[in-house]
């Protein structure tokens, strides 16, 4: 075994057994990742993001900017724990990158023939045939979509550009898409690692403002071209429709708005699993004051009759069910009213999460699709309140059926209680928890046991 192949091997060992948990957005709460692409495969979804990370000193690198050294890939089968399977790639064992250019931007995996084929962008560390080095895409090679994948020796001759995107089409032929000012389609031979075909700038998108990332994908019988573009100030998710992989397309409409708090990038794709769309996208949750650094977030996508795709208006909440049992981070919410409010736990430590406060009689959240497999007796609360509470707990609505009164006692930290509930019956429940005096109280999370 080469050296190559041995780093993934004991990496893909090491890391196979790290899970991530929970049902709302975002994803993936221990470490950065965006420009999401998911696939089904197996059953299961896999989910291949690049991967964020702060800048490292003494590197020489863009002071603010993107900084993306390799990629990881998680896998999950009901959208609410993710399994990660660690890194699969790393800019410093491939053969064609510039190891301290830290570019490994959106990627994309894809399977044919019982290979799995993982596309990415990165700084070449040679120059090409143009003299220039630039962007290239590279291909890694793995049995398993986990990995370990092998990095081929070098990028695909004739691309420049960056944000690879596959689409294998009905009669099996496989197309790229990439970016680099325009949007460009190429047919690739069979051996999904060379091009069949000159690359083609896809006409009729609009030629002001920066376009990227392409998602491409195929529903009855219509083409779907997807993609990240600067309209005003900051890139909004939109798409063109075609009757072909290679168009034309027609430009339709808006998937996305631009992000409310200014995150200038977005980047996404789609998926059908279990007769449900999914639009997998990102956004700088744990980091709202530097958005080069982002974070996966999923949300439910819908089609008119007509098959446009209705607007997805990004969510909290997320997707997939809760379980009753296992903490519930309310400040991921459905609904909040007045009153409530949302704050990190530790600022200086953002991947600690969020903390809901209650400050004022009546301030509640409401927390959407938790799961009860069986009867619960009691209700466990991680909560901080120097001055007290009381608080209450009820299903489906603010004066739904109540669950549990809790009162609440000083506290001068973070302190874990009980409270007796009510009946509830197994099923699927919304949770409304509301606060009924005017002490402010915090809540990290609830559980039912």
């Amino acid at each position: 075994m080469n050296n190559i192949k041995l780093f993934f091997a004991l990496g893909f060992i090491l890391t196979l057994f790290t899970v991530n948990s929970g049902a709302q957005n975002p994803i993936i709460r221990d470490q950065f990742s965006a420009d999401p692409t998911a696939r089904v495969i197996n059953g299961k979804v896999y989910v291949f993001p690049s991967h964020d990370i702060p800048t490292p000193p003494d590197k020489n690198l863009r002071e603010n900017w993107f900084c993306m050294p390799d990629y990881h890939v998680f896998s999950s089968e009901n959208l609410s724990d993710w399994t990660d399977h660690g890194v699969i790639v790393i800019q410093n064992k491939v053969p064609w990158v510039d190891s301290t250019s830290y570019s490994m931007w959106a990627p994309d995996c894809i399977e044919k023939n019982g290979k799995y084929y993982f596309y990415f962008p990165a700084n070449k560390n040679v120059a090409g045939p143009n003299g220039r080095k630039g962007f290239g895409i590279g291909v890694a090679i793995a049995d398993k979509p986990e990995g370990p994948y092998v990095p081929q020796e070098n990028a695909i001759e004739g691309v420049f550009g960056i944000d690879p995107n596959i689409l294998i089409d009905k009669d099996g032929q496989a197309y790229l898409y990439y970016s680099m000012r325009h949007i460009f389609v190429a047919k690739l031979k069979d051996n999904m690692t060379e091009l069949a075909s000159e690359p083609v700038a896809i006409a009729n998108l609009p030629e002001k403002g920066l376009k990227e990332g392409p998602f491409v994908f195929e529903r009855k019988g219509k083409y779907y071209l997807t993609f990240p573009h600067v309209e005003n100030n900051t890139e909004r998710l939109e798409y063109a429709m075609g009757d072909s992989p290679m168009g034309p397309y027609t430009m339709t409409g808006v998937i996305m708005d631009e992000s409310e708090t200014g995150c200038w990038t977005n980047h996404h794709s789609m998926i059908d699993y279990k007769g449900q769309w999914y639009l997998f996208y990102h956004h700088n949750d744990y980091s709202p004051k530097f958005d080069k650094n982002r974070s996966v977030c999923i949300d439910s996508l819908f089609f008119n009759a007509d098959g446009t795709i209705k607007k997805v208006i990004p969510t909290k909440r997320g997707v997939g069910l809760s379980s009753a049992g296992s903490p519930i981070q309310i400040d991921r919410y459905s609904a909040i009213g007045e009153g409530a409010t949302v704050e990190f736990i530790d600022s200086l430590n953002t991947f600690e999460g969020w903390k809901t406060v209650f400050d004022g009689s009546n301030a509640w959240v409401k927390y959407n699709a938790v799961e009860f497999s069986k009867k619960v007796k009691t209700l466990e609360l991680k909560v901080l309140a120097e001055s007290g509470g009381r608080i209450e707990v009820r299903s489906e609505k603010l004066d739904g059926p109540l669950v549990a009164k809790v009162e609440i006692p000083k506290t001068t930290g973070w302190k874990t209680i009980d409270a007796k509930t009510l009946k509830i019956e197994p099923g699927i429940h919304n949770v409304v928890v509301s606060s009924v005096n005017d002490a402010p109280v915090e809540i990290d999370w609830i559980r039912f046991k």
